[in-house]
């Protein structure tokens, strides 16, 4: 099954800045997604894309939410259109007339799935985050303490565990590492704290 989108440009540039209100982002997210693994997974990124956002790139309030909007909906249409993912997502927003940024970022967070490659900060940081915050969660769940007391030295071992959470794309998380520039531990430390803090 090929989910190659085969474009590079989504939305419209007159659309730049629009948004979903917070309550209408997550009445979607509520409705198309039912599994709460996945709930949990797309809450996390989020919020790694908010404190990204705040901490690093200085935005404004109305870009965090650009940035926590694109983590929060960047996996909407796999639980229930596996086979339209992430085709089915960008097209409701380009229908719904969404900020082009936050489209194309959700189009790239799967470079080697979709097609598209990450180009601007929001796009390489959602890559960045996707497939690490799922493999540092896994890793949570087997430690009795869960997140407390988890460091980067142990998240690395686990990567090197091609048997541990074999479905996260260790070349995935090379590949967005090297594209935003930033070392694989720095990532790593980032994410520990803030995800957390998260829960259902």
């Amino acid at each position: 099954m090929s989910l190659q989108l085969h474009r590079q440009e989504f939305g419209s540039p007159e659309d730049a800045g629009r948004v979903l209100s917070r309550q209408e982002a997550f009445q979607l997210f509520h409705e198309w997604v039912l599994n709460p693994k996945l709930q949990l997974h797309m809450l996390q990124v989020a919020q790694l894309m908010r404190s990204w956002a705040t901490e690093k790139e200085q935005a404004s309030e109305a870009d965090q939410w650009r940035w926590e909007m694109a983590g929060l909906l960047h996996d909407a249409d796999w639980d229930q259109w596996p086979e339209l993912h992430c085709k089915k997502i960008i097209e409701h927003l380009e229908s719904l007339h969404i900020d082009p940024e936050i489209i194309r970022a959700i189009a790239s967070h799967g470079h080697a799935h979709f097609g598209v490659v990450p180009v601007t900060r929001m796009d390489k940081m959602l890559y960045a985050f996707d497939e690490l915050s799922g493999l540092i969660h896994a890793y949570s769940l087997m430690r009795p303490g869960g997140y407390e007391g988890m460091d980067v030295k142990g998240v690395k071992k686990r990567l090197k565990e091609k048997s541990f959470a074999a479905n996260v794309s260790r070349d995935d998380i090379t590949d967005a590492c090297e594209r935003a520039g930033i070392a694989l531990e720095d990532l790593i430390a980032f994410i520990i704290p803030i995800q957390a803090t998260v829960t259902l």
